[in-house]
Formats: structure tokens, C-alpha cells, sequence
């Protein structure tokens, strides 16, 4: 890592102040591999898994971070992975200690761990909860058992609906993961999964279109999924559903009940820093002079080694300024209430006519509505937000 005074000299831009920083700690194992998954995860038996080790790992790695985000206040953390919940809560618990006892959090800070609904995992959420965390993301996908075989998961609709009941039981807050548009779906049973979702009664509920990322085992082997025309008919049909719930959808992909939106992830929406620690975490770190981007090493045992070490980023890189309006859009255009022009100056640290050329043609497309103070996505903006980011990319 560069000394901290790198960081600090003076640079093209000026950030009048720095947003709120959550922490996120990436947690690399699970049972098995979903043939869908993109994400830095290994599999790993639970008795395998070296969790002293990597905590010991993950501990080191947050030390040698620590000048980067001295006497900022930390409003949120989110363990994910892979499957965090396969980690034992007195490993959890000793890792929030751990983070405690070197950096101050925020006297509401929300702590989300991302579970899966196996029987195994079930059984701990008291104690999760016991050991600080205070809300539980339960990765459900469908409660369609054909659904569940061809997604690659390892439980099953009865486990799926046993768990969330367990996490309502356990939390506050909690929210329930789901895809759409999967292998054979049609739109009545896409109706059946949001009707049992709601009448779980979630808090909060993620809903994501089922993508073919690339290295991915249906990237090699491509299941057949509904027409795009049928996935927007779903779309439709959950943003109704969960409307009549008394969810709002807040987010492209997210819907929550009133005070229940996921901290963390509107903070990434805003375009705010976050500190990822962990196999394969990414950081974004805001200075009075850059915006700094890190990656840290992906493979388990790499990660460890070189973290023990106090060597655990191997990318870091500044975000130029022709690419600061293409990642603040590519974050606050998810947002169905967009941001205020202000936070886009104060976080990018860039006049507003860094924007003004893309905001005209977005606006003229029918894209974003705006006045003097903020931007918003209309409906057609929100339906083609890809079209809508894309304006904003550098020459």
C-alpha cells in the first residue's frame, strides 16, 4: 500500500467534504458453486474452512487500511460472500470486536450478514444476531424447487421458508433474496414466488433479473430463460405486487417497507465510500484531492498470505476525472429518486458542467426529469437505465 501521504497531496480535484464510509468484509467460501454466480466464492465444507486464519487475515488487512480512514465514522458493515453464515457466530462475533476495537462506529451503524436458507445455517441466526449483527440477508432465489435444481442451490422451498420465518423471529430487519426471469419460468409462477415472499412479510426485498455473466458455468452452458419481453411483464407484475404490500421500490432491484432501505447499499447508491476488506473486496475511498479505487488479492490462500504480510491490495489506482461522471451516474441513476446536483459536485468533486452535455441529451430522450436542485430517472429512464448510464461515459 502507498504511504498515506500519497493520498493526500494535491491533486485536479476539490472535495469540499468527505461522504459517510461503510465497511464491507468479504467472506469467500460456500457449499457449492451456483452455476449463475459471478462473485468471488470457493467451495469449501464448513469443517474445512481455516476461519481463524482468514480472521486473523482480515484483521490484518483492516490495520494497514486504518491511515486511509482515520477518524471516520463507520455507518454501516455488510459481511458477504460466498456464504458468511457457514462461519461459526463466535468467529462473527469475534470479527466485529475485532473491527470495534479499531474503528468507531456509528451509534446506528447497521451490521447485514448474507445467509443461506441450508438447515445448518438456519440453526445460528440467533446467535448471529447475538454476536452484533442486527440485519440478516437471506439468498432464498425461489421457493420453486424445479427453480432451485436449476439454479444449482442446495436447499430447498421448505428450508427456503423455514429460514426467512427463523430470520423474522431472530430480526427487525431483515430482507429476502430473489431472482426472476429463470430457467423456464412463466409469469404464474413468477406470481407464486412474490406471493410467498410477501406473505413472509420482509422488511426489505432484492429482486434481480437472472443474468448469463461470463466465467460462469451457464455462460458455457446457456439455460433457456423467458424473453425479454416476458421478463418485463415480470417486472411489471413485482413492482404491483409488492406496491399492494406496502413495499416501495426505491432501487431498480430493491423494495423496502417505510424505515427498512438497506443502508449500506443506498450509501453505494450515493456514491458514498466504502472500505472492502477481505478475499477479492473492492474499495472506494474518497480524499480532498482523488477519488481512489483498490482491489484486494481474489484467491483465498493469496489473500491470506499476503494480508498477513500487510500486502493485501493488488490493484490501487485513482479514478480519473473523466471517468468520476460515468461512475457517480452508473450508482445514482439506480436510485428511483436520482440525487441532488449537489452531491454530485461534493462527491466527484467536479462543477455541474462536467454533466451539463449528457444531463441535455438524457433529458431530451425522455430519460431524467430535473429542476435546479436534482435528477431524477423518469419511468422510460428507469425501464432503459443502461441507455441512460451510457451517455455519461468519457469520450
Amino acid at each position: 500500500m502507498k504511504d498515506i501521504q500519497d493520498y493526500l497531496r494535491p491533486g485536479t480535484l476539490q472535495l469540499a467534504a468527505l461522504p459517510p464510509l461503510s465497511l464491507y468484509i468479504h467472506l469467500p467460501w460456500c457449499l457449492k458453486k451456483c452455476p449463475y454466480c459471478d462473485f468471488n466464492s470457493h467451495e469449501m465444507q464448513p469443517a474445512a474452512m481455516p476461519e481463524n486464519r482468514y480472521l486473523d487475515a482480515l484483521v490484518a488487512d483492516l490495520e494497514a487500511a486504518l491511515p486511509l480512514v482515520w477518524g471516520r465514522p463507520i455507518q454501516s458493515i455488510f459481511i458477504g460472500g460466498g456464504t458468511p453464515s457457514l462461519f461459526s457466530p463466535q468467529g462473527i462475533e469475534r470479527l466485529l470486536s475485532d473491527v470495534r476495537a479499531r474503528l468507531k462506529l456509528a451509534p446506528d451503524c447497521e451490521i447485514t450478514l448474507e445467509a443461506n436458507p441450508g438447515t445448518f445455517e438456519k440453526e445460528r441466526f440467533k446467535a448471529f444476531r447475538g454476536a452484533g449483527v442486527t440485519r440478516l440477508s437471506v439468498g432464498v432465489q425461489s421457493f420453486n424447487d424445479t427453480h432451485l435444481r436449476a439454479l444449482g442451490r442446495v436447499h430447498n422451498a421448505g428450508q427456503a421458508i423455514a429460514a426467512v420465518e427463523e430470520a423474522a423471529t431472530a430480526f427487525d430487519t431483515f430482507n429476502i433474496d430473489l431472482m426472476y426471469a429463470l430457467p423456464g419460468q412463466t409469469l404464474a409462477q413468477l406470481e407464486e414466488d412474490v406471493t410467498q415472499a410477501m406473505a413472509l412479510a420482509p422488511p426489505h426485498l432484492s429482486i434481480y433479473h437472472l443474468t448469463i455473466e461470463p466465467n460462469t458455468y451457464f455462460a458455457k452452458f446457456p439455460p433457456v430463460i423467458p424473453p425479454e419481453d416476458t421478463a418485463y411483464a415480470m417486472l411489471d407484475r413485482i413492482t404491483e405486487m409488492t406496491t399492494g404490500a406496502g413495499m416501495e421500490r426505491y432501487e431498480v432491484s430493491a423494495y423496502a417497507k417505510p424505515g427498512h432501505r438497506c443502508w449500506h447499499n443506498f450509501n453505494y447508491w450515493q456514491f458514498g465510500d466504502y472500505l472492502g476488506i477481505g478475499a477479492g473486496a473492492h474499495s472506494k475511498i474518497s480524499f480532498p484531492h482523488r477519488v481512489v479505487r483498490q482491489v484486494r488479492y481474489r484467491e483465498p490462500k493469496l489473500y491470506m498470505d499476503n494480508a498477513l504480510a500487510g500486502q493485501a491490495i493488488a490493484q490501487d489506482e485513482e479514478v480519473t476525472r473523466a471517468q468520476l461522471p460515468f461512475e457517480f451516474m452508473l450508482n445514482a441513476l439506480r436510485l428511483k429518486d436520482g440525487f441532488a446536483l449537489q452531491d454530485f459536485v461534493e462527491r466527484t468533486g467536479l462543477p455541474l458542467s462536467a454533466i451539463e452535455k449528457p444531463l441535455k441529451e438524457a433529458e431530451a430522450k425522455g430519460l431524467v426529469e430535473r429542476d435546479f436542485a436534482k435528477v431524477q430517472p423518469t419511468e422510460r429512464g428507469f425501464d432503459f437505465l443502461s441507455d441512460l448510464q451510457a451517455l455519461f461515459l468519457a469520450d
